[in-house]
């Protein structure tokens, strides 16, 4: 195994996943990646194993068999996710509930799964891909928005709780990249036309911003800085505009920061 150290990642498959484990493998760390269906994919250099974060048999699985062929764990990266488009009133029950499972109890499967290991060690390291709209919400992608804001909650947490074991912690929040992540995304089965209006502004601008995003590759060289810090913080904003947001975010008075968002999705617009 890397005296680099060996990083386990959840959805490897394409996208932001995909460039992070061909990155960390070319810089010399032994890489297990992560997929629902190994046999559908082919990263070359990149150890694949089968993953649903969504059942704990399957996690318990995962992390067994990276410790039964690498003996530790330096890194966790939990990039699997999905995105759940809808107007919060079309969302049912268990479409939202689906959304949590993956993004945010999925998360907490494969932290939990990890920690006693890293604990023993005295070392360790935690990554957890959030998006910007966790800080900032998207319209009509609210339970995605709020799976997010959830999960930076709980990764602030554990980043002071697992500090004295010397494991750290990060959140990543890429604005709109371009990957087929939007493309992929399930839609609320409830389709209500009062929305349409508004929703297809949305869609219009969130397209447009995802052409003219960045690369998936801006996401890993940034998982790769913060792998490779002695102290890495607990928040990196990634792509156009995403650290001026969270600038706003933070400063901005709530009625100024709100008009910002309805303008810039023209929601108000005649």
């Amino acid at each position: 195994m890397s005296a680099k150290g060996n990083v386990l990642i959840t959805g490897v498959s394409s996208g932001i996943g995909q460039a992070t484990a061909q990155l960390l493998d070319q810089r010399g760390f032994t890489v297990f990646g992560t997929s629902r269906n190994r046999d559908g994919v082919a990263t070359p250099g990149v150890h694949m194993l089968p993953l649903d974060v969504c059942l704990n048999q399957s996690v318990e699985a995962c992390v067994s068999a990276v410790l039964k062929e690498s003996g530790r764990l330096d890194i966790l990266i939990n990039n699997a996710g999905y995105a759940f488009i809808g107007a919060i009133e079309e969302a049912a029950l268990e479409e939202a509930k689906s959304q949590f499972e993956t993004n945010f109890f999925g998360v907490m499967r494969m932290v939990e799964a990890v920690l006693p290991i890293m604990r023993k060690q005295g070392s360790g390291q935690i990554i957890n891909v959030s998006s910007l709209v966790g800080i900032a919400p998207l319209p009509f992608a609210g339970y995605y928005s709020a799976s997010k804001f959830a999960l930076e909650g709980f990764t602030e947490a554990l980043r002071h709780e697992v500090k004295p074991f010397n494991i750290k912690v990060s959140l990543v929040e890429p604005a709109f990249i371009k990957t087929n992540f939007m493309r992929n995304r399930q839609l609320a089965v409830n389709h209500i036309s009062d929305y349409d209006p508004w929703r297809k502004r949305v869609s219009d601008a969130v397209g447009q911003r995802e052409a003219d995003g960045a690369e998936p590759t801006l996401v890993a060289e940034c998982i790769g800085h913060i792998v490779e810090s002695k102290s890495p913080g607990l928040r990196y904003p990634i792509g156009k505009g995403a650290a001026r947001v969270v600038r706003m975010r933070r400063f901005f008075p709530e009625s100024l920061f709100e008009k910002g968002i309805r303008r810039s999705f023209r929601l108000d617009s005649a």
